[in-house]
């Protein structure tokens, strides 16, 4: 049918109007009164960034021992209580061996290192085996965490390594290193244990301990960076909205490091320039916004 025909000029113009104005303009009606979006906005900064691998792990002192007997019978005497420090070969607990017909002296519980009782496990009177544990003796001079590290950052780990470590009982931070690689790789689980080792001369660090440690992967210093809420689109096409003169402005990047919210900025802004970082999900290049500046972080 003919619309202009059957209808006239001027009916088709009102229909057509009508049918116009059911439609609303991609974006929504703010966009479409041309009304400012409101926007939050983070400025472009030099920063300093590291990409990490942290893991948990249990602490445990670097040399430990669990001490028994060299001959059956009952504790006789107990020399040393939790906590007490001892010397290599020094004696924990005497034990008798209380033997019908025969005379013995006093056997010995002998500590293989030197270090800290960390537990006695017998009491005065006790029977004792050589299978019987009586003490655990530690060094904690220096404390060790084993974390199973993925096969796939093996070839980013070497001796020598800086970790932080952090625990609930303290505000912080503890610095270790990685002491030991396994050449080998767990078939079932595709990992490979990695010990790191950390000064310990206050004992702070106690056998135990839950930690988190974070294992230094890369660091770069003094380069841009925005916050990763930011970017939009999928690599390579990612870009972000940058604010000028009120205006949301579509800008390509080139992105590099990552570390937990921030993305490295290798192409594509400078410093000083404002990000949208909150209500970029509704811009258009060319779009009016109303700024919110974020504080730094």
């Amino acid at each position: 049918m003919n619309l202009k025909s059957q209808w006239g000029g001027p009916w088709l113009a009102v229909l057509l109007a009508s049918t116009a104005g059911a439609q609303p303009p991609p974006g929504g009606g703010r966009e479409a009164a041309g009304e400012p979006i409101p926007v939050r906005v983070m400025r472009v900064e030099p920063r300093d960034l590291q990409q990490a691998l942290e893991y948990v792990g249990d602490i445990k002192a670097r040399d430990e021992a669990v001490v028994y007997p060299t001959v059956t019978g009952k504790i006789a005497e107990k020399l040393k209580e939790d906590g007490a420090r001892v010397r290599k070969d020094e004696a924990l607990a005497l034990v008798d061996r209380d033997e019908v017909g025969f005379k013995f002296e006093k056997a010995p519980v002998k500590s293989p290192l030197g270090g800290i009782v960390g537990r006695v496990y017998v009491d005065l009177g006790a029977n004792v085996t050589p299978q019987t544990p009586v003490a655990l003796v530690v060094n904690m001079d220096q404390a060790k965490i084993n974390l199973d590290i993925p096969e796939r950052y093996l070839p980013r780990l070497a001796p020598g390594q800086v970790a932080l470590i952090t625990v609930d009982a303290y505000d912080g931070i503890f610095t270790g290193r990685v002491s030991k690689i396994s050449p080998v790789v767990d078939l079932a689980t595709r990992t490979a244990p990695v010990e790191i080792l950390a000064p310990n001369r206050a004992h702070e660090l106690k056998p135990g301990m839950f930690a988190r440690a974070r294992l230094l992967m890369e660091e770069r210093k003094g380069i841009l960076v925005v916050m990763k809420e930011a970017v939009l689109g999928m690599a390579p096409d990612q870009y972000v909205y940058v604010v000028e003169d009120d205006t949301a402005r579509q800008r390509p990047v080139r992105l590099g490091l990552r570390e937990a919210h921030e993305i490295e900025v290798l192409e594509g802004l400078t410093a000083g320039e404002a990000v949208v970082i909150v209500g970029q999900q509704r811009l258009r290049d060319g779009l009016p916004v109303a700024v919110e500046e974020a504080a730094a972080p």
